[in-house]
Parts: structure tokens; C-alpha cells; sequence
């Protein structure tokens, strides 16, 4: 049982940044963000907690879910913590603009299917 209370909850942390992600995402247009690299990284580390939320999910809820690419998010999270040095912004404004939005009704499912199994 807290497997599954642990997954929900790593779900919500996923959502939680999306929805950061998409608020501020409508307040700042790529050219505004390349060139502060304040605001730049705190488009970065809500990527990252995705990145890592998904790391934290059981092995058993990924694979129990293959139809969301569970790699690809990890993976994502590796490249921004330790390859910081190689980011290239337009990446992960490109990751924002396109891959954000379509995981957000997919998490949503996800979060709505397991609180109806708890």
C-alpha cells in the first residue's frame, strides 16, 4: 500500500511542476529566457523535478504504464544535472512548448486511476 501512496504522490510533484512549467511558460517567450539565466534555470529545475519524480516512481508503475516513455523524462533529468554544462536552451524551451503539455492529461489520468484504487 505505500507503494502506490508513494507513486500517487511522485505523480503529483510531476504535476505540480507541469503546472509551473505552463504558468510561466505563457508569461516569457524563448528570447526572454535564453538571456537570463535566472529565469532560464528555474525553466530547468521544474524539468529536473519532473525528471526526478519520474525516477522515483516504482519499477513496477512504469512498467505497469509503458505507454508514457518513462526513459526518455529520466533521461532528460540526467543530461540537465550533470551535463548543466552542455544545456542548450532552445532544448529545453522546445521540451516546454511540445512534450510538457502532452504529459500533463496523461499524468492527470494517472493520478485520477490511482486515487480510485486507493
Amino acid at each position: 500500500m505505500r507503494e502506490k501512496i508513494k507513486d500517487k504522490g511522485r505523480l503529483e510533484h510531476i504535476l505540480n511542476a507541469i503546472n509551473t512549467l505552463l504558468t510561466f511558460k505563457d508569461r516569457y517567450h524563448f528570447e526572454d529566457i535564453k538571456d537570463d539565466p535566472i529565469v532560464f534555470f528555474g525553466f530547468v529545475k521544474h524539468v529536473e523535478i519532473i525528471g526526478e519524480a519520474v525516477y522515483m516512481l516504482t519499477k513496477e508503475f512504469r512498467a505497469q504504464h509503458p505507454e508514457i516513455e518513462w526513459d526518455v523524462i529520466e533521461n532528460m533529468r540526467h543530461v540537465l544535472v550533470h551535463g548543466y554544462y552542455t544545456i542548450k536552451p532552445q532544448q529545453v524551451w522546445d521540451t516546454i512548448e511540445t512534450d510538457i503539455p502532452t504529459l500533463k492529461p496523461e499524468i492527470e489520468r494517472l493520478i485520477k486511476e490511482e486515487e480510485e484504487r486507493l
